[in-house]
């Protein structure tokens, strides 16, 4: 490492003290935004049945409108990574969250197969930016002795807009219809505009901004330099690259297939009305909540890493549990250990993935690792589908080989 790069690295993990109410005022913030980004793509999950039906789609082509999603969000992940480096956090906050508001209520305007999906792909570029950039932004803000357990509360927000869809769909579309779902997602653009005028840029992301100005062949990344390349140059930050690519795309494959099959599944093979089905999800939701709380608080406390593994393997062990031991009366205390299991890895992979770079490569690394590990979970809802042509929904969470 050159004398610039040590320089640059030690200005850039200079420890702020931002004051408490700036990152307290930050938080409230990035907890609405991603709780609107949380219920914006769960909104498919619980539509895709009445989208199904409405235009005469094959269970493939259900199932590809998950897969544009994830795709449309990847991508957006990608270069809000990289913007959010280059523009500052808050800033490509405000723009994905209004983006994704308007696009998002365009939906309920969709006459046609091929403009639902249009509209999912363009709205997820957004959504796929604020998930990387508030965690982003709030590692920065939040003193590291709390981080964890900030950040773990944060990623309820997500989970609380899973759950809010959960209960707006139980409602609105038996008595009105899907698209009046898709209308209402215009209100976050009221917080994208607040947050532009009420929450300031870190200060460190402002300091390592300025130095890369003044000293544009200094740091990682050199003037006119692609920061994916930079990064790779870099064995340590290439390395931690590849891992959380593929830890991230293990992660989200699991996520994604069962959240947007996992409601269908609990109707069309377990004959669960509609509204029941909303209570079990809610059921999960709310005790994936609780674990994301207590799973920061310990990792405070004992570290990031052993937590972490506790649950990512926790939950791959119970999947199967779930698909080939559940029944009509054990599906409710089934859903509810899964959503307690599945919630632990969410609320540590926030803090424990953006610790792994420094602030002047942040947004891109976290991006590039969290983005290019939902090239997995676009696989995920198309290949269920597909799986359930042959055999069930049942079997495509779980068992691919069921349907050879």
């Amino acid at each position: 490492m050159n004398m610039n790069t040590q320089i640059v690295s030690s200005l850039i993990e200079e420890v702020n003290q931002t004051p408490k109410r700036i990152w307290m005022t930050a938080f409230i913030f990035c907890f609405l935004v991603l709780l609107c980004d949380g219920a914006d793509i769960g909104i498919l999950a619980f539509t895709l049945t009445s989208i199904k039906a409405e235009f005469d789609l094959t269970s493939v082509q259900a199932g590809a409108l998950g897969s544009w999603s994830i795709f449309g969000m990847a991508i957006g992940g990608l270069l809000g990574g990289w913007a959010s480096d280059r523009f500052g956090r808050v800033r490509i906050i405000v723009i994905s969250t209004i983006s994704f508001a308007i696009l998002s209520s365009c939906t309920g305007f969709a006459q046609s197969y091929d403009q639902v999906v249009i509209l999912r792909t363009l709205t997820c570029l957004g959504l796929g930016c604020l998930y990387i950039t508030c965690n982003t932004l709030m590692s920065e803000l939040v003193p590291t002795k709390y981080r964890t357990t900030i950040l773990a509360t944060l990623m309820t927000g997500y989970t609380l807009g899973s759950l809010v869809i959960t209960g707006l769909s139980g409602w609105i579309i038996p008595e009105f219809g899907w698209r009046i779902l898709y209308f209402i997602t215009i209100i976050p653009l009221v917080l994208g505009i607040l947050m532009f005028f009420l929450v300031p840029e870190p200060e460190s992301w402002k300091k390592s901004r300025a130095f890369k100005l003044e000293n544009p062949d200094a740091g990682i990344v050199k003037k006119g330099q692609n920061p994916y390349i930079a990064l790779f140059k870099d064995k340590k930050h290439g390395k931690m690259m590849m891992l959380w690519s593929f830890s991230s795309g293990f992660l989200l494959f699991g996520y994604f297939g069962v959240s947007n099959w996992l409601p269908s599944y609990l109707e069309a093979e377990l004959g669960i009305s509609f509204k029941k089905m909303a209570v079990y999800m809610i059921g999960t939701f709310l005790t994936m909540m609780f674990a994301k709380v207590i799973a920061g608080f310990i990792a405070d406390r004992i570290g990031r890493r052993i937590v972490f593994a506790f649950g990512t393997m926790g939950t791959a062990i119970f999947i199967p549990i779930v698909v080939y031991f559940h029944t009509s009366e054990n599906i409710g205390w089934l859903m509810l250990i899964f959503g307690f299991l599945y919630g632990i890895p969410y609320a540590i992979n926030a803090t424990y993935l953006t610790e792994s770079f420094p602030t002047s490569i942040r947004g891109t690394a976290v991006g590039g690792a969290f983005n290019v590990g939902r090239i997995g979970a676009i696989l995920a809802p198309i290949t269920i589908g597909y799986l359930a042509l042959h055999d069930s929904i049942g079997a495509g969470l779980y068992d691919p080989q069921r349907a050879e």
